[in-house]
């Protein structure tokens, strides 16, 4: 039996709000419970976006007017990414919002759903990845490095290498929380490697 979270804690959290920056997004961060362990469903974005292409990220996008809030946002885009849809979403809590290099204030959403095939949208997504809760806690698959940033300063990146795929950057920072509040996991303070 493999590890599950515990999703108590995020729900409890009283998530920290970003309003400097001159976007707002939001994404759900599903979480599959299946038998043997618990799984993270992430996208890998199209090589084809002017933001982030090829990343690893959870489902989400940026806010539009008709949204009636930062959840309706994330909801709607993951029923436009992979074609969850919002009654089938169990909404536990909400993390830290996150500034992203494309002045974007990302307000993350953890979600239980459905273990189910996903549709993925052609355009902005390459590839719907289901990843493993084990793979994320294994210390083998993870890495750090602090950078100089020229906006936010001195900032660590975080790196999981699971399966084949490396999830880092906002999507990483987003994870690293979510890990710290419902399992064992810890981020070093001890970093790997600087890079200037």
């Amino acid at each position: 039996m493999g590890p599950r979270l515990n999703l108590a804690p995020i729900a409890d959290h009283p998530p920290v709000g970003i309003d400097d920056q001159e976007h707002d997004a939001a994404v759900v961060a599903p979480v599959i419970e299946r038998a043997d362990e618990d799984y993270l469903l992430f996208t890998r974005r199209s090589d084809d976006l002017g933001n982030h292409p090829g990343q690893m990220s959870f489902p989400g996008g940026g806010a539009e007017p008709e949204d009636e809030s930062i959840l309706a946002t994330a909801l709607r885009e993951a029923n436009e990414e992979i074609g969850l849809e919002p009654d089938e979403t169990e909404v536990v809590g909400q993390l830290d919002d996150i500034r992203t290099i494309s002045e974007y204030a990302v307000t993350p959403f953890v979600t239980r759903v459905p273990d189910r095939e996903y549709e993925r949208d052609g355009v902005e997504v390459a590839e719907i990845v289901v990843l493993p809760l084990s793979g994320f806690l294994d210390p083998e698959n993870y890495e750090c490095e602090r950078r100089e940033h020229p906006y936010y300063g001195d900032i660590v990146i975080h790196y999981f290498h699971v399966d084949g795929y490396t999830v880092w950057g906002a999507t990483g920072r987003m994870l690293v929380q979510l890990l710290e509040l419902t399992t064992e996991f810890e981020a070093p303070e001890r970093i790997d490697r600087s890079t200037p």
